[in-house]
């Protein structure tokens, strides 16, 4: 596959990076000749310095040819004039771009986007993907990683495996005996930083992180299998009342629910803004680092901090020093890689990579075949997928103990008719059954190619 890139930050660094070690021929497009160098010099990527909305860049880069264009520059008339011109000039057929004003995405507006108005296939709003993101975090206590799949009927989630953990040391297959009305798989395990796809024989042990696929109804049981019986917070202090922290707050207002939020922005513009917009929400304007605007805003008797601001050493010191003025547990947003390692050390419990949503959103996309949502894990080491079986699909008309599947995957869920059903060997895959599956980077492709569209469909 030929693809553009517009803009060479985190996120289309990312990006970059993700398709290159997949063998796409790819092309990025950025004004800042340092980022293009540093892009030229660590990737197998041809790399552009101009504007990515000019046609003349874009015919450099390849236009002609290309399969996909994704524009997420820092502007959002940038990136959406990029798109416009790779359709009308150079017929691009599928152009992605980043949106990240929410102006632009008021409900009422979204015709704009529309085929009849502006040539763009896909929208991306990193802030909407990470706020909901950090709400399904908060709902799921004690998760490491949540993301939905089946229209919400399914969710993976990543556990950690305590010294308490009651499960640990026992075989995967027994778990399904002595659990068998429980929808869930243990379909990834990262042990010491090396993540495999278990077998039925293999065990869990303290400190892995578990990568288990299960029905929405039962995540809760699951958890509390894992050791997990964390209650959702009602007492939520949020620093940074940018995009994100407002989406949260207001998200948890409408719900109508019990819980309770502060911010702390230090900007005295959108603090005024945030206080504007929201009713039951308190907006306390000082930095979150400053420990008397966090005893004000009751970090004491909180039940989760949540650090949203623009610096990752802000939101990893503030979540720190939250835990240490009472309050319970904390999660951050941390943009660069680099933390993503040690994060735990320094007294993080969780934490949210917007590059990753952002790149997930995307590969959602690039994959060929009938993929209907994929999320990647563990820095693009696995991917979870789901797909649409098709009546030509290898996977469709066999047991699964029957099929020859390659090693590195395992299938999580499978969403028939609005129903749950758990991955059994016994089971029979049948067209349109939708698939959750689990799998290391090495054989995307291959699964890839069990859900492609196969010439005897037609």
């Amino acid at each position: 596959m030929r693809v553009i890139i517009c803009g060479a930050g985190q996120v289309g660094y990312g990006i970059a990076e993700k398709l290159a070690s997949e063998k796409n021929d790819v092309s990025v497009i950025d004004v800042s000749p340092d980022l293009i160098r540093n892009v030229r010099d660590t990737l197998d990527v041809r790399g552009f310095v101009g504007h990515g909305s000019h046609p003349d860049v874009l015919a450099a880069a390849g236009a002609e040819s290309a399969d996909m264009l994704i524009a997420v520059t820092l502007f959002d008339e940038v990136n959406m004039v990029a798109c416009e011109v790779a359709n009308s000039l150079f017929n691009v057929p599928t152009k992605i771009a980043r949106i990240r004003s929410q102006a632009y995405l008021q409900p009422h507006y979204m015709d704009l986007f529309s085929r009849d108005h502006m040539a763009i296939d896909v929208i991306i709003s990193p802030e909407l993907e990470v706020g909901e993101m950090v709400l399904k975090r908060i709902a799921m206590p004690g998760a490491t990683d949540v993301v939905a799949f089946g229209d919400g009927k399914i969710a993976m989630v990543a556990i950690e495996c305590l010294e308490e953990c009651p499960i640990v040391d026992t075989p995967l297959m027994q778990l399904t005996e002595l659990f068998p009305d429980l929808s869930a798989t243990v379909v990834g395990v990262s042990r010491a930083g090396k993540l495999t796809v278990p077998h039925s024989t293999d065990q869990l042990q303290a400190g892995d992180l578990a990568y288990v696929v299960a029905a929405k109804d039962h995540v809760r049981r699951t958890l509390g299998l894992f050791g997990h019986d964390e209650q959702e917070a009602t007492r939520i202090v949020i620093a940074g009342g940018g995009n994100i922290g407002l989406y949260v707050a207001r998200t948890i207002e409408d719900r109508k629910g019990r819980t309770r939020v502060k911010i702390v922005e230090a900007d005295r513009e959108r603090a005024a803004n945030a206080a504007e917009e929201l009713d039951r929400t308190v907006v306390l304007r000082g930095s979150a680092l400053d420990q008397k605007i966090m005893m004000e805003a009751g970090i004491a008797d909180a039940d989760l901090m949540i650090a949203l601001t623009n610096d990752d050493q802000v939101n990893i010191l503030s979540g720190v020093l939250a835990k240490r003025l009472g309050c319970k547990a904390n999660m951050a947003l941390l943009n660069n890689p680099a933390y993503h390692e040690f994060a735990d050390s320094l007294g993080i419990d969780a934490f949210v990579n917007p590059r990753a949503v952002t790149i997930s959103r995307i590969l959602q996309h690039v994959r060929r075949g009938r993929i209907r949502a994929v999320h990647s894990v563990q820095q693009g080491a696995a991917e979870v997928i789901e797909a649409e079986a098709l009546e030509t699909s290898p996977l469709v008309g066999q047991p699964l103990r029957d099929l020859d599947l390659p090693e590195g995957m395992r299938f999580g869920a499978i969403l028939r008719g609005g129903a749950v059903l758990n991955p059994d060997g016994s089971l029979v895959i049948k067209p349109k059954d939708r698939v959750v599956i689990f799998a290391r980077a090495n054989v995307v492709r291959q699964v890839e190619q069990m859900f492609r569209v196969s010439l005897e469909f037609f």
